[in-house]
């Protein structure tokens, strides 16, 4: 019998059981897989809570669908048919004092054509964006930010990219990795191509109704979500682990790692002591500074890498109101520069977005906040109740109109949720894997490494697993 232990039960952990356990053909009779995590429910930063008495998300709404790894996921599991398309993905950007359409054919904020952002940006900066300074390929990483604004101009970083970078990272543009973030960009910056022309290239042509994928009837979309809320995710894959035959406990910490012969001896805590879980490999599916933590005794030189990868904290503010006395909203929501000075960085009109959440409460309309980015999180120190109201007042202020009392609101805040892919973090990777040899039998997932957006997440718990059973001797 060999046994795998797995720290941390959000999505990368209980990937990384299902890619041990979910076998067509049945799950391996000699391997027990045990998942471990501490708080009191599985998932990570995808939950869902009620909010005027439905369950809605008040994490991650949406998983990017240009990525296999969630939508195969789901359907290995059996919730193939939980999967949904939005009913819209017309967003805006809020830039000096109005609401515009966020341009067509853009990358993470590049335009592809800089003429459709008029208006968003002034003719000056339109000018300047397409008058493109081609940029000498590049020898190294740099920042996004920094790259953009010498071939485009500083407005399209300040207007456009820092908003749509800030709603995946929660972070700056100026800071953030452009070979970590925009790989095919830095790719072709390498090369010294035109940014231009790499927009163009990598951004497909804007869609119609009769766009459909091949074979299917549904319309192609760069997002998808599920029926009930991508909250209802872990709780699928926990269930079709445990069906196969693994062990998901919850309120369980890790306390330290220690070599038990050829394996490991994890010592855990409960609400009724303490004990060591023996264990032939182990992945660390955990934030950096946990992974951190873990393995400062075994590997100074991992842990040193891990101590780089800095996070932000956010906060997510869901309002329920009566659809009656709504004022019409126009699109999936908006995004909002840092340059604005406001507080609220992103709003999604989720009852808009989700036809499941409109059918399921047509009465009631719900509309989500976002606050808090990297190095700008002072707001998030006040308490619920005044960050209630600054979400409420910036979203008045910005959608120009009278919005009633809420029937309920909700505050989720994600304290160090989300990973800092700063300059060289492909680097700071890379020392982390060298370093991990030092340590047989543990294997390391997560955002914190190579992607921080639900595919992702997935594709790094099940690439973990398989690694484990290639040290174990289970798979070639």
């Amino acid at each position: 019998m060999h046994r795998i232990v797995i720290v941390g039960g959000g999505v990368a952990g209980l990937s990384a059981a299902w890619e041990l356990l979910g076998d067509p053909q049945g799950p391996p009779a000699d391997l027990e897989v045990i998942v471990l995590e501490s708080s009191d429910r599985v998932g990570g930063k995808l939950r869902r809570h009620p909010v005027a008495g439905h369950l809605v998300d008040v994490g991650a709404e949406a998983m990017l669908a240009t990525r296999p790894e969630a939508a195969v996921l789901v359907a290995e599991i059996g919730g193939g048919d939980a999967i949904v398309t939005p009913a819209t993905m017309a967003a805006s950007v809020y830039s000096r004092g109005d609401l515009h359409p966020l341009p067509p054919g853009t990358l993470m904020g590049i335009p592809a054509d800089p003429a459709a952002a008029a208006g968003l940006l002034t003719d000056e900066e339109v000018d300047r964006a397409a008058d493109e300074h081609v940029v000498a390929p590049l020898t190294g990483d740099v920042s996004v930010g920094a790259y953009v604004a010498d071939a485009l101009g500083e407005a399209v970083v300040d207007r456009l990219v820092e908003p749509l970078l800030g709603g995946v990272y929660a972070g700056q543009a100026r800071a953030l990795s452009l070979a970590a973030t925009l790989p095919g960009v830095y790719a072709a910056a390498s090369a010294g191509r035109s940014l231009l022309a790499t927009a163009r290239a990598f951004t497909p042509p804007p869609r119609s109704e009769s766009d459909h994928a091949p074979g299917g009837s549904a319309p192609r979309a760069p997002f998808i979500g599920l029926r009930g809320g991508v909250g209802h995710l872990p709780g699928l894959i926990a269930d079709a682990v445990r069906a196969r035959g693994g062990v998901v406990r919850t309120r369980v910490t890790v306390t330290e790692l220690d070599r038990a012969g050829s394996g490991w001896g994890v010592l855990v805590s409960t609400a009724t002591g303490t004990e060591t879980i023996t264990a032939d490999a182990v992945v660390l599916a955990v934030p950096a500074a946990v992974a951190h933590d873990l393995l400062e005794r075994h590997t100074a030189s991992a842990a040193e890498a891990l101590a780089r990868i800095e996070t932000a904290s956010v906060a997510v503010v869901t309002f329920a109101f009566e659809t009656g006395e709504m004022p019409p909203l126009t699109g999936s929501g908006f995004l909002v520069p840092p340059v604005e000075g406001r507080s609220v960085k992103a709003s999604t009109f989720s009852s808009q977005k989700w036809r499941w959440l409109a059918e399921l409460s047509p009465d009631l309309t719900y509309v989500r906040a976002s606050l808090g980015r990297f190095g700008d999180e002072a707001d998030l120190l006040l308490p619920d109740e005044d960050l209630v109201d600054l979400a409420f007042d910036d979203l008045t202020a910005i959608l120009g109109v009278t919005l009633p009392e809420p029937v309920d609101f909700h505050v989720q805040r994600w304290e160090n949720g989300l990973p800092q892919y700063a300059v060289g973090h492909l680097g700071t990777v890379a020392t982390i894997r060298a370093a991990m040899a030092a340590v047989p039998g543990v294997e390391l997932a997560g955002a914190s490494y190579l992607g921080v957006g639900i595919p992702a997440v997935i594709a790094s718990g099940r690439e973990a697993a398989r690694n484990a059973l290639v040290t174990l001797g289970l798979r070639d």
